[in-house]
């Protein structure tokens, strides 16, 4: 049987876990660390050639597909200009949230709560154009790398 100290001692580590696990650096650790494991398995399933076989069968017309998709003629570079498309809207939409917690920061006229709030949401718009930055990065260049090199076109 458990003692009075023992008790007190397992209560408190209970709600030190507790307060962890509400805290939003945890739920970040989480949302990333699930973003993350989506990321390889779809990784996994595009780098399989016999998955990427699967999805196109010798009776598909190769060229109409290309040109429903944009140009592109295979499944990773399709998934990278999805995935491009979907960065550069996360881009965009944290934008416009450093324009918002701006204009919410010059407009707060010295109300500490809206000055807080506008700080708050312009450290988290500059957190999630690092994480779209570096996603980006990462992206082009593992998907760059198994289509043979980045597609960069010169002009001149």
């Amino acid at each position: 049987m458990y003692n009075c100290v023992e008790l007190k001692r397992i209560t408190h580590a209970h709600m030190e876990l507790k307060q962890i696990i509400k805290s939003s650096a945890f739920r970040e650790l989480l949302i990333f660390s699930g973003l993350l494991g989506v990321a390889l398995i779809v990784s996994t399933l595009i780098s399989d050639m016999t998955f990427a076989t699967s999805l196109i069968s010798s009776d598909d017309n190769i060229s109409a597909i290309s040109g429903a998709t944009g140009g592109e003629g295979d499944i990773k570079s399709l998934a990278k200009t999805i995935l491009n498309f979907f960065l550069g809207f996360l881009g965009f939409v944290a934008t416009v949230m450093v324009i918002y917690g701006g204009v919410l920061y010059v407009t707060s006229a010295g109300n500490e709560e809206n000055v807080q709030k506008a700080k708050k949401i312009l450290m988290y718009a500059v957190v999630g154009i690092v994480i779209i930055l570096i996603s980006f990065a990462l992206i082009n260049t593992i998907l760059g790398a198994g289509l043979g090199g980045a597609s960069t076109t010169t002009t001149g």
